[in-house]
């Protein structure tokens, strides 16, 4: 066993996030996923191909020293302290399965952060059901182990396993180190000096009781075709076109033209670390003023100062938390936005290309972590995608602002090009 040490940034920030939960709320920080597995995989094959990549990525092997709330440690066991035993459901629903197997809370302490299991469907199909802690991987980093799997399972058992992979215990060394500790005092000004000049504006209260938390998600393949068209017209990506949409739909709604929007940043900015299995992202705000402009020009706006908050994605959440009580009139953020981007992979399923009619379905959410109004945008290549969850705000006005985005998407690529 390695010494134990601190936590990187983008473990403490879930921890900052799960630290308070009840028992009953335990599992929310867990996210189920089903890959698609060759033909004719057994149970023993994946098992074997989980073990390989569990020896090569540090994080599938870390425990938490979580004694402490405010100084959790980790520490990493050795790669052959971990060997994969799969079951094999056939249950009748897999999605419902992996759910299912996601209800069930981890002891970070005593047990590694993931478990499996092979689904076997009565067309001879197999699906890995993968369950993962979130301070084990976020979104880019679960693709990546996908990628891995499969790549181990295309190729012949090797004697000599793979070079053990960076973990989370590195970055946490480096951040901690005097060049690290100088990035998380810039952050820290930043998040000091917007807040100190951000206007206060709150989504009104319109569900039916208090803490309702209510999702729902938008699909259409239009919307998506006017984020690219809007794109090109403003030289932005889809991500900056439907977060200026967003902000201008949020700055209506608040009766204002200022939005304080947090975002998700990846992180994964450093060669060294853009495939590190962990969680990496982190929440940092941006202010996306005249929202009331063209769309065009908000994206073009929205894209530059984007870059300039995702500078500041790496910082200590502890440090944020207690500028926030030295300054309580501080604002808090109107909305979050996170434009989800996975690493490329052969094998992925992929929608039909076919132009379908926009929905919206509402849904119930599996976790309330995280903002009170969050926004989660994705690219299939075909269709966007943007789930909103949200509290205290109701299912009907729920529907309505993904609905008042998609329609400004499309009214605004509509527009003659000027």
């Amino acid at each position: 066993m390695t010494t134990a040490g601190p936590l990187s940034l983008g473990q403490l920030s879930v921890w900052h996030d799960i630290r308070d939960l009840s028992p009953a709320r335990r599992h929310e920080p867990n996210n189920a996923a089903v890959w698609a597995l060759p033909p004719g995989t057994t149970a023993r094959e994946a098992a074997a191909a989980l073990t390989a990549i569990a020896s090569r990525h540090p994080s599938l092997r870390t425990r938490y020293d979580l004694h402490d709330a405010d100084a959790p440690r980790q520490w990493v066991e050795p790669p052959a302290s971990t060997s994969a035993h799969l079951q094999v459901t056939t249950a009748a629903d897999r999605d419902r399965a992996a759910l299912d197997l996601a209800r069930h809370p981890f002891d970070l302490g005593r047990e590694q952060g993931w478990r499996a299991q092979l689904f076997k469907g009565e067309d001879g199909t197999s699906h890995l059901l993968f369950v993962k802690h979130h301070i084990l991987a976020d979104a880019w980093a679960q693709e990546l182990l996908r990628r891995d799997l499969l790549c181990e399972l295309a190729g012949a058992p090797s004697a000599h396993p793979p070079a053990e992979q960076p973990g989370p215990l590195d970055l946490a060394r480096e951040q901690h180190a005097p060049a690290g500790l100088r990035r998380r005092r810039a952050a820290l000004n930043h998040w000091a000096k917007l807040l100190a000049q951000t206007p206060h504006a709150r989504l009104p209260h319109t569900g039916t009781g208090p803490g309702e938390v209510v999702q729902a998600t938008l699909r259409s393949t239009e919307a998506l075709a006017a984020a690219r068209t809007l794109g090109t017209r403003a030289q932005a990506s889809v991500a900056g076109v439907v977060l200026a949409a967003w902000s201008a739909v949020i700055a209506r709604r608040c009766d204002t033209t200022s939005a304080l929007v947090q975002l998700m940043s990846a992180n994964r900015f450093a060669g060294r670390w853009k495939d590190l299995v962990t969680s990496m992202n982190q929440w940092v705000p941006t202010l996306v003023e005249h929202t009331d402009a063209n769309l065009v020009d908000l994206a073009r706006t929205v894209h530059w100062s984007s870059l300039a908050a995702v500078r500041h994605g790496m910082y200590d959440v502890t440090e944020v938390a207690a500028l926030r009580a030295r300054t309580p009139q501080m604002p808090e953020p109107i909305c979050a936005f996170n434009h989800v981007t996975l690493p490329p992979a052969a094998g992925r399923d992929t929608e039909d290309a076919a132009p379908t009619k926009a929905t919206v379905v509402q849904e119930t959410p599996f976790t309330t972590i995280g903002p009170r109004c969050y926004a989660r945008s994705t690219d299939s290549g075909h269709t966007l995608s943007v789930r909103l969850t949200a509290t205290d705000v109701g299912h009907e006005q729920c529907t309505a602002l993904l609905w008042e985005l998609h329609d400004t998407l499309l009214a605004a690529a509509r527009e003659p090009a000027l």
